[in-house]
């Protein structure tokens, strides 16, 4: 295909004209980056949730659709930042020259501008939460821009964005009132989780990365695909394996018990292991089914463990002699404060 046709289907579909190359620039019409943002949030504060009693279900509900608002804005920021970098590369990738900067329908200043307007509604939403998570959160901003940088000096750009993507994964403590400073406990489960969710972004996103393979070479455009194009379900499988590895670390350090274990790591195992098995890298359908509805298939498998985790706390399914033996739970002596 050699000119661009504006979206015929989905929400994009119905804006006026020239709202659809803004939208197009978030990513709005392909959702799949918003969920991969937002699901550590969720895996932070359900986890956290399970350590922190005096915290309501209402706040749990809250804190999550805050986090789902803030994942949403600052996904369509970071995708901004990266075509403003990618300018001049996009244009010679088959799947990007017709992204909105590089066909010329935004203009880098007016890109520039709009992007600036997400960063400061993105500090809007983070300004929602307990004041400690603004200095757990602006430090995510250092990497946000970095990625597009990496993928011109390095064949490992993937951790990269990882360490950003991943970023959720420490905010949902902090955003419960949890002190990580504090609670060695919570450290460890924030520690264990966060580099869980780095292997799983370098896992989804070198199978995303399949797709622009051949046109990454003639762009010079680096990735751990290419660095590892003849025994990428190896690194895949090895990823898979400590990603699960270090979810069970993180559940063991919040003293959590058999439901998450089988929930969230079970599930998280076995939808890994099929997607690796059934993808095919050599088929850029396959890839990007695969990376489209993983972070469904695993995401919401580890969100629904951790829910029924919690649920089981709540209402004292494992009793609570059993629950103060397994691990020292969290209380509080200051007030929580809440989310208004």
């Amino acid at each position: 295909m050699n000119q661009y046709v504006p979206p015929q289907t989905g929400l994009v579909a119905i804006f006026p004209q020239s709202w659809i190359p803004y939208a197009e620039l978030i990513r709005l019409n392909n959702p799949a980056g918003t969920y991969y943002l937002f699901f550590p949030c969720a895996f932070s504060t359900l986890l956290a949730a399970t350590m922190t009693p005096a915290v309501s279900t209402l706040q749990v509900l809250g804190t999550t659709g805050l986090f789902f608002s803030g994942a949403l804005i600052m996904r369509g920021a970071g995708c901004a930042i990266n075509d403003l970098w990618d300018r001049n590369l996009d244009p010679h990738v088959e799947r990007t020259k017709f992204r909105p900067i590089a066909r010329g329908a935004i203009s880098p200043g007016k890109a520039v501008i709009f992007t600036g307007t997400q960063l400061l509604a993105g500090l809007g939403i983070l300004l929602q939460f307990p004041s400690q998570c603004l200095w757990y959160g602006i430090p995510s901003l250092l990497l946000v821009g970095s990625y597009p940088l990496a993928k011109r000096v390095t064949y490992y750009p993937q951790a990269v964005l990882g360490l950003t993507f991943s970023w959720g994964a420490i905010m949902g403590f902090p955003a419960l009132g949890i002190d990580l400073v504090a609670h060695p406990n919570a450290l460890m489960a924030t520690v264990a989780l966060y580099s869980s969710c780095v292997s799983w972004t370098v896992l989804y996103d070198m199978i995303y990365a399949h797709m622009d393979i051949k046109d990454d070479i003639t762009a010079g455009i680096k990735s751990i695909a290419l660095r590892h194009e003849h025994n990428t379900k190896t690194v895949l499988s090895g990823l898979a394996v400590v990603q699960v590895a270090l979810l069970a670390a993180a559940g063991l350090a919040a003293g959590a018990g058999p439901i998450f274990f089988v929930g969230s790591c079970g599930s998280a195992a076995l939808s890994l292991g099929i997607m690796i098995r059934k993808v095919k890298l050599k088929s850029t359908q396959s890839c990007w089914w695969w990376f489209k509805n993983g972070c469904l298939l695993t995401g919401g498998g580890i969100s629904m463990g951790m829910l029924f985790e919690y649920l089981a706390h709540v209402y004292e399914v494992y009793g609570t002699d059993d629950k103060k033996a397994s691990h020292e739970t969290i209380n509080f002596d200051q007030q929580i404060e809440s989310i208004e």
